[in-house]
């Protein structure tokens, strides 16, 4: 993905900053480890002939069995292109592409700032920076602390039996929420198993209806990240996981 950011000629280099700030702050913001990051300035001989500054945002890719050691890869490249993009079409179309600055009168070809981010790349680092291994009761569990934003399922409702009327109202609340976030219903095996699959696809939340939920319309709702479990009513469920949602997210893996 590329995005061409145009700006007058005498701010490019502020630009150029502000964008390799930016660029890098969004990735931290998603959760990826600050130390598995770097912003790498290209040398003068690796240059395009078009480009005064390029910098690249490489991730630390851990080290695999056949490949050896941990290696550095490029996620994006973020590069102060100057004039010649607008300059080779004029060019080559016999157009002036000029602005002109109605208050000032000031006329000019903006220069361009172009973020460059490939989607897969992105997506690998995020998976491979969220990938956790821990123990629970003695047992291994394996995690995806994905940043709650970037979950492809947000919620889990999960009644604890499959009778009693407990699937009928865990029903009743995934419907409700699917409305609102990205929620998931599952049934299939014991609860424990359920928690981990969900673990496993980096799924933050899960809500437990039980006897109880029956009696008085509260369920459990669990936190993949610390597994703290908390009795909520129904009524208030949407609003808790969207107020969780915009919280700040720190990785558990940084505590280490």
């Amino acid at each position: 993905m590329e995005m061409e950011y145009f700006v007058p000629p005498a701010e490019a280099g502020r630009w150029y900053e502000r964008w390799r700030s930016e660029r890098m702050n969004w990735y931290t913001r998603l959760g990826i480890r600050p130390d598995h990051l770097r912003l790498r300035a290209h040398e003068p001989e690796e240059l395009s002939h078009y480009s005064s500054a390029t910098s690249d945002i490489e991730y630390l890719l851990p080290a695999a069995a056949s490949a050896g050691e941990a290696r550095w890869s490029e996620l994006e490249g973020i590069a102060n292109r100057g004039d010649f993009d607008l300059g080779a079409h004029a060019e080559r179309s016999g157009q002036k592409l000029e602005y002109v600055d109605t208050a000032t009168g000031e006329r000019y070809v903006p220069h361009v700032i172009e973020p460059a981010a490939g989607v897969d790349r992105a997506l690998l680092a995020f998976l491979l920076d969220a990938y956790d291994e821990d123990e629970i009761a003695g047992e291994k569990r394996t995690v995806l602390r994905l940043h709650p934003l970037l979950a492809p399922v947000k919620v889990a409702v999960l009644p604890l039996v499959r009778k009693d009327g407990q699937p009928e109202l865990a029903h009743e609340v995934h419907r409700e929420l699917r409305e609102r976030i990205q929620a998931e219903y599952d049934e299939g095996g014991a609860i424990g198993r359920r928690y981990r699959r969900q673990d496993e696809i980096g799924t933050p939340w899960a809500i437990t209806v039980d006897h109880q939920s029956l009696e008085d319309r509260t369920v459990t709702l669990r936190d993949r990240d610390s597994l703290a479990q908390e009795r909520i009513a129904i009524a208030t469920l949407g609003d808790e996981l969207e107020r969780r949602l915009r919280e700040p997210w720190r990785s558990p893996k940084l505590e280490r």
